[in-house]
């Protein structure tokens, strides 16, 4: 937990001064998901290209 609230507040100290609030979230969120991409990266937990074409098309029906 400490490591987490550490890691917020440097991200919040890294936004320029008039940042607006919906702005940092998204910052924080993306954050967010590119630590959790890269976990899963490292864990073997990734599909292929072909496979995420396909599953990709099946969203545009």
């Amino acid at each position: 937990m400490h490591q987490a609230k550490e890691l917020i507040k440097k991200i919040v100290q890294e936004q320029p001064d008039d940042s607006s609030y919906d702005e940092i979230l998204r910052e924080l969120a993306f954050f967010r998901m590119v630590e959790r991409g890269l976990n899963d990266s490292q864990a073997g937990r990734v599909i292929g290209n072909e496979d995420m074409k396909h599953r990709i098309k099946t969203w545009q029906k």
